[in-house]
């Protein structure tokens, strides 16, 4: 039986693209071909592109399509690669490549509820008393309030040392529950380690593989001393099937250390500027932990000497940096409705590569639903190597995710610039920004960062609180290019 050819990354798309889409891909593709190029019955590549527009922009053939595909590979999650260029050239001068990568459960899959095993870890210092532990107090009613028969919720509260006021159990009692929360009080120092290692004790009390397990961590202040000991947890928590997200509260937490936490199991930190907004994110969150179609998506790079990694980006279903010191790097969860997408910035250097680069890509993950523990795939990436310059057109939604991905380091090295006194560079670079961000349509952002330009230019330095705010504003704005949502 013959192999069926990849339509969609012929139209370099995801598998989810739409109608609108794909029209405008296969125009934009078909445009470059010169008029004596596009005979389908002399040019493979022209007939190829013709065969990809015919098959995708019809529903029925697309439905068909889709199935064969997906029998023909065997597959129980969707992996489409979309690169920036197609060819490199045969020099000595480093040339990047970056590649969309994009995780879907099938198509035909119905979205189903999971159970989940998730642990709240409330952070009730001193600095908590007030407006913001009573935010934590209503978004936590909140989750009690919203978890479904089957799952199982668990609350630490720590402070210099932790308390358990909620055990894990599969039997809820909503009002005993709800009057522990109530009887949160806040004293005593920030020890995040101390709340970390008891919901971690708690998570584990369930046989894990059963359940989608997750620990929420809240805070709004500096652990004290234990950073090495809160990561080293984390990355062992992984090896259990926990996964970590991190919610800052106020101005006064580590972002970078929250990033940290959460990146050996591909999990989420954000900033919570107004505690008002917390119950609306668990509440998302709650919802996307109980659509989980995989977990624990592993990507391992066993890249050619010709090919390094210099950077990977989680996009989507969040945004979020992942650390790639080892071979194999988590990616984190794909959700029944919406893709997992990750953005990897390779360096090529082809001065003495063959005349094709292979990028392998292998994956494992694995998937309740379906019953299936590591299951593992591939999919690879060719470069063709060219003498001379080599000119390339990179697809449309790759160009904006690298855009996207270098306004937030223009914020980040603005910042840095700023931490070092560098106000004159800083300042200039802020500038650059906010140009760009309206030039992109985010004019709203745009205008703000400019405003926090004049304020960086009078008194040399950021604040906390815009430091924060740029941070994950900026970084928000990957996530958008994959779901191509409207800014204002």
């Amino acid at each position: 039986m013959s192999s069926l050819p990849n339509y969609y990354e012929i139209l370099g798309l995801p598998r989810g693209a739409t109608t609108e889409q794909i029209r405008d891909a296969a125009k934009t593709l078909g445009e470059r071909f010169p008029e004596e190029a596009r005979d389908p019955a002399t040019n493979v590549a022209f007939r190829q592109l013709v065969q990809a527009y015919e098959i995708l922009s019809d529903p029925k053939k697309r439905r068909q399509y889709d199935e064969q595909l997906r029998e023909q590979t065997g597959e129980l999650i969707n992996v489409s690669v979309i690169g920036s260029r197609e060819t490199v050239a045969r020099h000595e001068e480093e040339q990047l490549l970056y590649l969309l990568v994009t995780i879907h459960a099938p198509l035909e899959w119905v979205e189903t509820s999971y159970p989940v095993n998730v642990c709240l870890v409330i952070d009730r210092s001193t600095s908590m008393r007030g407006a913001r532990l009573e935010r934590v107090q209503a978004a936590a009613r909140m989750v009690i309030s919203r978890l479904a028969p089957g799952d199982v919720l668990s609350i630490v509260t720590f402070s210099d040392r932790a308390d358990v006021i909620a055990p894990a159990e599969v039997e809820r009692d909503p009002h005993r529950l709800i009057s522990a929360v109530n009887s949160i009080e806040p004293s005593g120092g920030t020890e995040i380690y101390q709340g970390l290692l008891a919901g971690v004790r708690e998570l584990v009390k369930l046989p894990t593989a059963r359940y989608t397990n997750h620990l929420v961590l809240l805070t709004d202040g500096h652990t004290y001393g234990d950073e090495a000991h809160c990561l080293r947890l984390a990355e062992e928590a992984v090896g259990r099937g926990i996964a970590f997200s991190a919610f800052g509260i106020g101005t006064d937490w580590n972002d970078n250390f929250l990033d940290q936490l959460v990146a050996p199991s591909g999990g989420y930190s954000t900033y919570i500027e107004n505690p008002a907004e917390l119950s609306d994110y668990l509440q998302k969150q709650l919802q996307e932990l109980a659509t989980i179609y995989a977990k624990s998506v592993h990507l391992t790079l066993n890249l050619p000497s010709s090919v390094t990694c210099k950077d990977l980006f989680k996009l989507a279903p969040f945004a979020q940096p992942l650390s790639f010191q080892e071979p194999e790097v988590n990616l984190g969860a794909v959700e029944s409705a919406r893709p997992l997408a990750v953005l990897l910035e390779l360096s090529i250097r082809a001065a003495d590569a063959d005349s094709t680069i292979r990028i392998p890509l292998r994956f494992r993950a694995t998937i309740p639903a379906q019953q299936v523990r590591n299951r593992r795939f591939e999919r690879a990436y060719t470069v063709r190597v060219m003498p001379g310059e080599v000119p390339f057109s990179p697809p449309s939604q790759v160009i904006s995710a690298v855009q996207m991905l270098n306004l937030y380091r223009m914020n980040e090295k603005a910042w840095e610039e700023a931490q070092r006194g560098e106000a004159h560079a800083a300042t200039s670079r802020m500038e650059r920004l906010a140009t760009r961000l309206i030039e992109a349509g985010h004019t709203r952002l745009g205008q703000e960062v400019m405003a926090e330009t004049r304020r960086l230019a009078q008194v040399g330095t950021l604040s906390a609180e815009t430091r924060k705010r740029l941070k994950y504003e900026t970084r928000s704005l990957l996530t958008r290019t994959i779901f191509w949502d409207d800014d204002d």
